[in-house]
């Protein structure tokens, strides 16, 4: 079997033969995810009252381009959908009003999980999962919460309070945070102008000037949009189709993101002796998706190379993982039956270095 070292010798090779960001693939990708989305709205306003049926059905294709437009939106904030760094970023900008999440602020967190991957000191994923000694430390009640919280049934809470309501009421609470700080510093120092005042504030809802700014226009475009499409659709349909759409391509992301670095064994290593490379093969899985889904989801399945190279487009990622296969053999393989199994391993075993599952956990103690 390939081992780490071997593939470590060809990285930069497999790199740069497949970081070819096409600019023309780029908009034929932007095309056929915002126009069925648009027909599929319009769709929605002019049938509705024929069959209840059809409207649930157009809102589950919804939510599933949505899913698209949230990995193109993460794609953008990479660099790689297109050639082009002003294209990336409007397209940035674009896909994240549409999916509700301010696309620049997402993409510098977002830069932490690849600078940090497998290494669970640092970052505990989006579950945010404790080690075995942590989970031995609690009662059955906390025990029994911690495992609830984590249900593949709960995705959809996840999926609204992930894209819809955090980045809205985050942005509220540090503007509310900003007009207090001015106000008040205007009052103590009036002398002092407004813009001068802004600039000592300090929040843990940003980090910089630039991020609010994109937070403040994500936020307006994106309200400016829903009241737009209340009026052409109406407010109690477009409101509800929407909720249930973004709910439910937000919980469709959560868990696809969580088993590609949560499943049995995944390799979860320490800041000492932490490994990039590793982390890639070692501690991300391949999923084994029908080719329909692989479309929806921008081949993020193929997570093992993107983790070697965030800069490989998502339309190279295929043919990269066919060409360099016989390296990848070591890569744990998901099919989407296993992905509930998967999804339990919540707990990370920082002695063995790994990521395991609750009852693997229980049956250690017991054979102890």
């Amino acid at each position: 079997m390939p081992t780490v070292a071997s593939l470590k010798g060809l990285q930069r090779e497999i790199i740069d033969s497949h970081v070819k960001p096409d600019t023309f693939t780029g908009f034929v990708q932007v095309m056929t995810t915002l126009l069925p989305l648009a027909a599929l709205w319009a769709f929605t306003a002019l049938y509705t009252d024929r069959s209840y049926w059809l409207t649930i059905a157009a809102t589950a294709l919804m939510s599933l381009f949505l899913m698209r437009v949230f990995v193109l939106m993460h794609e953008c904030g990479h660099g790689s959908l297109f050639g082009d760094a002003r294209l990336n970023k409007a397209f940035g900008f674009l896909f994240g009003v549409i999916s509700g999440m301010p696309q620049h602020v997402w993409s510098q967190h977002h830069q932490q999980h690849h600078s940090t991957n497998g290494n669970w000191t640092s970052y505990r994923g989006p579950l945010n999962i404790v080690t075995v000694d942590d989970y031995a430390a609690m009662n059955a009640q906390q025990q029994r919460q911690y495992r609830n919280a984590r249900s593949i049934w709960l995705a959809p809470v996840a999926g609204f309070l992930y894209v819809l309501f955090n980045p809205r009421v985050t942005w509220l609470r540090g503007s509310f945070g900003l007009i207090s700080h001015v106000v008040k510093g205007k009052i103590a120092r009036p002398e002092v102008s407004i813009k001068a005042h802004a600039a000592t504030f300090k929040t843990r809802y940003w980090s910089s000037q630039q991020e609010f700014r994109h937070m403040l226009w994500n936020n307006l475009v994106l309200i400016s949009l829903w009241v737009l499409m209340a009026w052409l659709v109406g407010p109690l349909l477009f409101f509800i189709c929407y909720t249930i759409s973004i709910s439910l391509a937000g919980a469709a992301g959560i868990l696809l993101f969580s088993v590609q670095h949560n499943f049995e064994h995944s390799y979860a290593g320490h800041n000492e002796d932490w490994d990039h490379t590793r982390a890639a093969i070692e501690g991300t899985s391949f999923l084994v998706l029908p080719r329909w889904l692989n479309w929806f989801t921008a081949n993020i399945a193929y997570h093992h190379i993107h983790h070697l190279s965030a800069r490989i487009p998502n339309y190279c990622l295929v043919a990269c993982h066919d060409e360099y296969q016989h390296l990848f053999v070591g890569v744990t393989r998901i099919k989407l039956s296993e992905v509930p199994g998967a999804l339990k391993h919540i707990l990370w075993d920082q002695h063995a270095r790994r990521i395991i599952s609750v009852a693997e956990h229980q049956a250690t103690l017991r054979a102890a």
